[in-house]
Order: C-alpha cells, then sequence, then structure tokens
C-alpha cells in the first residue's frame, strides 16, 4: 500500500458515522480532512472545507442511515462544495445506502427513490460511489457513474469460522427467497447446506413465515441478510427455525437500521446473537441490548479505498483465494 505523504487524496467524515470514517483513515494511513458542518436553526446544513483540495481526490464517508434525508442532503451538499473547490475527483463513500430498498415499482403510482437518489448524487458533481452490499444489485445502473459495490461476506464468514466450534452443525439459513444468492455464496465459503424460509409480507414491515425449505433439525441456523429494519422478519424467522428444531439461531445482517421496535424484538426473540457491521452508527439502546454485536468494515473500506485512488481491482478482494486477501486487509 502506498502510504506516501504526498499522497493527492483527502478522506472527510459526514457527521452519519465519525468512528467508522476515524478508523478508515487510521487504516488508510491518511490523515482525516478538515471540514466544518452545522445547522441552522431552521434545519439548513452548512458546510465548508476547511482546507485545499484543488486537484486532489476527495473521498466522502457518508451513511444515509436514519436521519436518512439529512444524511443524504449533508452527502449531496459536500459534493457539490467538492465540486466547486475544484477536486479532481469526487467519490462517495456510501456504507449505508439508504432508499435502496425502493428499487422498483411494486405498485402502481409509486416512485423508484432509489434511481432518484442515484440521479442526485450524479447530478450533485460525484465522479464515483463506494459503497457496501446494495439491496440489490441493479441499483448500480441506476448511476451514469461507476459503482463499485463490495461485500461483507468476507468479514461474517471470517467471523463465524473463528467462533465455529468442531461440535457446531452449521446451516447457513436465508431469510427469503430474494437472498438465496447471498446465502449460497456464504454456504458455498463456509462449505456449509443452506435452507430457505419462505415467507410473504402482508404490508410493509411485516413479514409472515410460511415454512422452512430444509431440515434444520439439530443445527446451528445462521440467517444472512443485508439489512435488518424492525427486525419482524428476523424474529419470526428465528421463531420457525425453533419450531423446526433448530438447535441454535444467530443472524449475520451487514445493515443494522434496526429501528421502531427492533431492540424490544431482538430482545424477546429466539435469537442467540445478531451481528451487524457498522456501516450504521448504533444507539445506545441497541448496543446495550445484549444481543447486538458489531464487526467492523473499516479495512475493507479502506484498501477499496486505496484500490480505487491507486486505480487496482476492487473484484480481486472476492476472488476464490480471497482468504489470502482477507489476511492482508486484517493485519493492520
Amino acid at each position: 500500500m502506498n502510504t506516501s505523504p504526498n499522497r493527492r487524496m483527502r478522506l472527510f467524515s459526514g457527521t452519519a458515522s465519525p468512528p467508522l470514517a476515524e478508523e478508515i483513515c487510521r487504516h488508510s494511513q491518511v490523515n482525516q480532512g478538515n471540514v466544518y458542518i452545522r445547522r441552522f436553526s431552521d434545519g439548513e446544513i452548512f458546510l465548508q472545507i476547511q482546507e485545499t483540495i484543488r486537484g486532489l481526490d476527495a473521498f466522502f464517508i457518508q451513511s444515509t442511515s436514519p436521519p436518512t434525508n439529512d444524511n443524504l442532503m449533508e452527502l449531496l451538499i459536500f459534493i457539490d462544495a467538492a465540486k466547486r473547490a475544484s477536486a479532481r475527483y469526487i467519490c462517495a463513500v456510501i456504507p449505508y445506502f439508504g432508499y435502496a430498498r425502493q428499487d422498483r415499482k411494486s405498485v402502481g403510482r409509486t416512485p423508484i427513490s432509489a434511481k432518484l437518489v442515484a440521479d442526485m448524487i450524479t447530478r450533485a458533481g460525484a465522479t464515483r460511489v463506494l459503497t457496501v452490499d446494495l439491496h440489490a444489485g441493479q441499483i448500480q445502473g441506476f448511476f451514469d457513474i461507476p459503482v463499485d459495490n463490495i461485500f461483507a461476506a468476507p468479514i461474517f464468514v471470517r467471523d463465524i469460522k473463528a467462533r465455529r466450534s468442531p461440535d457446531d452443525d452449521l446451516m447457513i439459513v436465508s431469510p427469503d427467497v430474494g437472498g438465496v444468492v447471498r446465502a449460497r455464496e456464504m454456504a458455498k465459503r463456509l462449505h456449509v447446506d443452506m435452507a430457505i424460509v419462505d415467507k410473504r409480507r402482508p404490508a410493509p414491515n411485516v413479514a409472515k413465515v410460511m415454512n422452512i425449505i430444509g431440515d434444520v433439525a439439530g443445527k446451528h441456523c445462521i440467517l444472512v441478510d443485508d439489512i435488518v429494519d424492525t427486525a419482524g422478519t428476523l424474529c419470526s424467522a428465528a421463531e420457525a427455525l425453533l419450531e423446526s428444531g433448530a438447535s441454535k439461531i444467530s443472524a449475520y445482517v451487514t445493515h443494522g437500521v434496526l429501528s421502531g421496535p427492533a431492540a424490544e424484538r431482538l430482545a424477546q426473540s429466539p435469537l442467540h446473537e445478531l451481528v451487524v457491521t457498522n456501516s450504521i452508527l448504533q444507539p445506545e439502546t441497541i448496543t446495550t441490548c445484549g444481543k447486538v454485536r458489531q464487526l467492523s468494515i473499516a479495512p475493507l473500506l479502506s484498501e477499496a479505498v486505496n484500490r480505487i485512488y491507486d486505480q487496482r481491482s476492487i473484484s480481486s478482494l472476492y476472488d476464490e483465494e480471497g482468504d489470502n486477501n482477507e489476511q492482508e486487509i486484517y493485519k493492520t
């Protein structure tokens, strides 16, 4: 990795996840750029980049997590400021991409909000987007600029392997049909079988489990998903797995939105633990509930940022021999 002090790049942080930004800077061995952000009494956002970035590559780290609209607006304002400050290259690093679940017209007279957000980021002046586990892969096509969608799977696999006991009979479980590809990839990396929870969703944030596809009796079932919001799907799936004979149930989810009744549901559910990444800054009510554990995606994002700057391959992080790459990433 090129750690020269003459690197013509700057990493900046929004207010959505400063601890993650600090970790990324530390792993990248790059000092965090100076940006001043304040809100006027009426809620308007003021932002000033407090150092010259003329001709430099600017990376702005900002999840569009709750408060979603404020964080999104902050991201757009930074991009505009960087463009007007003559930055050579502006990369929006969005660990969690909000509005991603609105990626199609599921019923009449509804927007495709993910496309709208993509258009706003592009029109504001971003030249590239780096994100983690997009809810739907086709969202990359909503942008007219390059999008690097990296995956948390290597982090999860590494953690599961480290904690697995010799007599732990694992099975990866997809909480719905839409997550089968993600679950299959995890099962392949761990060399275990997988199952599927078949459910229907009668209303937004309301899930009803129908049945389990696969024999989970006596297994330590690990639910794998990209987003957990109110935790209704996860908790319903965990209850169904328990009824089907699972011996232990855990969950690994990339983005812990965990809004509304999520903390209460998790506390009352049969889940042994929920593991999420730090793509979203968690409130104290979540971190102290006793069932949520966080893994850092900073090393992975840092490596991706460095590869973008050095114009090296991102996809090689996920080659079949990727375990060797992971070992190198996590040495720092």
